[in-house]
């Protein structure tokens, strides 16, 4: 028997990976985050399959089900939105797993950031401009932030931000940020990105504010913060640049790591 951590993706049912498609199919028992998770994609489960949705369960509860699947000799989907790797819960589930000595394996989801960049149609990293991309949140009622974990640390780099679960507090964001980036640097908010009720808001954080309360977003929306969002006058990168030689345009890469022309 084993536990199968499945990341749901972002929200259309069609964004699941082959992996996780075919692992719901298998498993006789799903326990999904009904409050995320599109229930098309139950449609995947076998007949008969036990369904369990998690959402208005405790972590003991949950830990009933895996105990009750174990005693049963039946495998687990455990399916979660988006990816596992972030915002999932799923190391405190691991965590009981491992103490009741039940194994588990953890197939990845697509991201709700790469959604949201995919509706903007931006690259979040262009040369010159931004190589680095933070994904963060501000504190909750659920999980408070780490002391040195502040927004403005992460600004101070101009990096392209992805901030999840904060929408609430758009205000204080755009205020701890435009010292940073600036009043004319682009900001987007993006609503249930890849769901059929997906909705987008561009505008600069001097303007973002007086915007998004005209057209107010839930908690499930993402906000995207850096210049890469509008940026056209990039550098192109090296990596199709004709005089740039590597081992599959021309040149092979020695023994020391450095490519040269081909012998």
């Amino acid at each position: 028997m084993k536990v199968h951590f499945i990341g749901a993706g972002p929200g259309a049912a069609d964004l699941i990976t082959l992996r996780g498609r075919d692992l719901l199919a298998r498993c006789p028992v799903c326990l999904y985050a009904g409050s995320l998770v599109p229930k098309e994609l139950l449609a995947h489960c076998p007949p008969g399959a036990r369904l369990v949705d998690t959402a208005p369960m405790t972590l003991d509860e949950i830990a009933v089900e895996f105990l009750r699947a174990r005693d049963a000799n039946e495998d687990v989907a455990r399916l979660h939105s988006g990816d596992l790797s972030v915002w999932s819960a799923m190391g405190e589930q691991a965590r009981r797993l491992d103490a009741l000595g039940i194994d588990y394996d953890v197939t990845p989801g697509v991201p709700a950031f790469a959604a949201a960049a995919a509706a903007l149609r931006r690259e979040l990293t262009l040369p010159e401009v931004a190589q680095s991309l933070v994904l963060t949140r501000t504190s909750g009622r659920a999980s408070s932030m780490p002391e040195k974990e502040k927004l403005a640390a992460f600004a101070a780099t101009g990096a392209t931000l992805a901030i999840h679960l904060s929408i609430h507090v758009l205000d204080r964001i755009v205020a701890e940020l435009e010292p940073f980036y600036g009043p004319d640097c682009p900001i987007a908010l993006v609503f249930r990105a890849s769901w059929p009720d997906e909705r987008l808001l561009q505008a600069t954080l001097s303007t973002i504010g007086v915007l998004a309360r005209k057209d107010p977003m839930e908690r499930t929306a993402l906000i995207l913060v850096g210049p890469a969002l509008s940026a056209t006058d990039f550098r192109e990168s090296a990596l199709y640049d004709p005089e740039y030689r590597r081992r599959y345009r021309g040149g092979f890469v020695g023994a020391d790591g450095v490519v040269r022309d081909e012998e």
